[in-house]
């Protein structure tokens, strides 16, 4: 049961990267994404390029669960690697930038991290 949960869980935090690949590299100057991050129309015509930089290395982070998933059991260490590097970029980016990149990143990939090593 354990197990399940896990995959689930970490299948939806790829995803939720995948979201902010989409929003940061085709949304970020578009209404949802100045929104989502709270930018005026100026100031994300300035960093769309920079936007577009960051939501790729998203794309990455995704990608990299999605084929820790795909292995199941052997992706293990994987999984833990993209996790790992999830919840650095978390922790720096709720201290750099915005503090609820804490909650949304951070925070759900530390708790995927403790299910995976008391799945393990």
């Amino acid at each position: 049961m354990l197990n399940s949960i896990t995959t689930f869980f970490i299948a939806l935090i790829a995803l939720l990267h995948v979201y902010i690949l989409v929003l940061e590299m085709f949304l970020w100057d578009k209404p949802a994404g100045r929104k989502a991050f709270g930018h005026s129309l100026e100031k994300a015509k300035e960093s769309k390029v920079l936007a577009a930089n960051q939501g790729l290395y998203n794309g990455f982070l995704a990608a990299g669960l999605f084929w820790g998933l795909y292995l199941g059991d052997a992706g293990f260490e994987i999984k833990v690697f993209f996790l790992s590097c999830i919840l650095v970029a978390g922790i720096y980016g709720g201290i750099t930038a915005r503090r609820k990149i804490l909650y949304i990143q951070a925070g759900p990939a530390l708790t995927a991290l403790l299910l995976l090593v008391l799945n393990g």
